[in-house]
């Protein structure tokens, strides 16, 4: 058979036509290879010979390797090679993984504030089963050989400066990492090492405490824009009507009463259109019809001045225009009076809730049940679509030091044949704001019993009880 190059996992052959020789492996009935190398067959057996000699680390030997995954707490770098060892290596023993409490001599909040991707270290083998158990703290030869800077990818150097041991000269950034005596010097051999500046055993001073508080969000590196500087002209995103600076941060908060909410948009007015109706009426900051992720205009927009004065003429002239047949509406974006959300004010005293009233029941009724025992306020009949009684109330007494005699006595007590349910109400318009206590069985929706609910239902189907349905028996 003449020698042909195969990968890892090619079949060569199928079982049973060859012997299994070195560099193969039996898989679903077929000869496969495990190695790089030429294929060769020999007196009946089939071989693969690797083109590299095959090197497996052992614990205690030294690796090259290069940071390729962070976590909080861990990670996992790729191993370049085995020192002293040339060769291969398999595939499961390509990576290494390493814990934070290995990286140096001294407490990491977590691994990427000691290594980042891309750093290129050396490592001390601890485990070799079932995976690789990388090591940079036992030894001061161990730790980040080269390292490139976040931000504009320029070489880090040496440098202490407080809680920092790195500094980019491209771009003044400076960082932490566990460094190896020959960081930043390749092979050559240093008089002392750099591993001497990462302060082992030292507790952090407060510019890296400062950091660590933010969390990880703020220990992100953004990248810096073009940093380069090769004279091009920098251009940088901001929303229309954005003031200069780095973009990126959304729109700049209006000032008071000079934002604009424009509803009932027909769907063919876009944002041009929207901005030559207001603009007679002043300097816009910005102007903006909101789509749907399919562009399509949803009916509404903001319109922003760059004073209050003119919003006003712009609502006093435009709310209640006509665009093609349509009346939009056009107020100030921040008036929560003006968004349909009424404040509603309950009115003074003691809030009673009165539940499992007859349908019949009117305020004057509550009024002279309750009066009896207190000075009335007020009186509220809750009612559902069409006036229709929902079979509960509040009333609202003065003293409120009477509210818990004023339950003793009507509790359980009967207005046409129905036993009423009172307690105090809760702040939320609820019953049972007392201890827990409820005035009533537990029911669905404002307080209603199931009582109450049958009563509604019987009520909407005139009178007559609904039939169960009959559930299907298990099998």
């Amino acid at each position: 058979m003449t020698a042909s190059l195969v990968t890892p996992g090619s079949i060569i052959a199928k079982e049973g036509e060859h012997e299994q020789g070195e560099g193969t492996a039996l898989a679903d009935g077929n000869i496969v290879s495990t190695v790089v190398g030429y294929v060769q067959v020999e007196h009946g057996a089939i071989s693969v010979t690797a083109s590299k000699s095959i090197v497996e680390p052992a614990v205690g030997d030294t690796v090259l390797c290069e940071v390729v995954k962070l976590n909080e707490k861990h990670g996992e770098a790729m191993i370049l090679c085995v020192e002293g060892k040339p060769g291969s290596l398999q595939p499961q023993h390509l990576y290494g993984q390493f814990f934070v409490t290995g990286l140096v001599d001294r407490f990491m909040h977590q691994t990427s504030d000691a290594m980042r991707r891309r750093d290129v270290c050396r490592a001390l083998v601890k485990e070799v089963e079932p995976v690789v158990r990388l090591d940079f703290r036992e030894r001061n030869d161990c730790g980040v050989l080269h390292a490139i800077c976040p931000p504009c990818g320029s070489e880090l150097h040496a440098e202490l400066d407080g809680d920092w041991n790195v500094k980019c000269d491209n771009c003044g950034y400076q960082s932490y990492r566990a460094l190896a005596d020959n960081f930043g010097a390749g092979w050559a051999e240093l008089d002392q090492g750099a591993s001497a500046l990462n302060n082992a055993g030292k507790r952090w001073g407060s510019a890296a405490e400062a950091l660590f508080a933010k969390g990880p969000a703020g220990r992100a590196t953004f990248i810096a824009a073009d940093v380069r500087e090769d004279g091009r002209e920098r251009t940088y995103f901001r929303f229309e009507g954005q003031a200069g600076g780095r973009g990126g941060g959304g729109r700049q908060r209006a000032a008071p009463g000079t934002r604009l909410f424009v509803g009932g948009l027909p769907r063919e007015v876009g944002t041009d259109e929207l901005r030559d109706l207001f603009k007679s009426h002043g300097d816009m900051t910005d102007c903006v019809v909101l789509t749907d992720d399919a562009g399509v205009n949803r009916g509404f927009g903001f319109v922003t001045y760059a004073e209050k004065a003119m919003a006003e003429a712009a609502i006093k002239a435009l709310d209640g225009h006509r665009i093609n047949g349509r009346r939009i509406g056009v107020r100030d974006a921040d008036d929560d009076k003006k968004k349909g959300r009424k404040e509603r004010k309950e009115p003074e005293g003691l809030k009673l809730y009165i539940g499992n009233l007859p349908f019949s029941a009117t305020q004057e009724q509550l009024k002279t049940l309750v009066a009896a025992h207190a000075t009335v306020n007020e009186v509220v009949l809750a009612t559902g679509p069409g006036g229709k009684a929902k079979g509960f109330g509040f009333v609202f007494i003065a003293e409120k030091d009477k509210g818990e005699s004023v339950v003793a006595a009507l509790n359980n007590t009967e207005i046409e044949g129905r036993r009423i349910k009172v307690d105090i109400a809760n702040s939320k318009g609820g019953k049972g704001g007392r201890s827990g206590r409820t005035g009533g069985r537990g029911g669905s929706g404002e307080g209603k019993s199931s009582r109450e609910m049958q009563a509604l239902r019987e009520e909407g189907e005139g009178g007559k009880k609904r039939k169960r349905r009959p559930r299907p028996k298990k099998d």
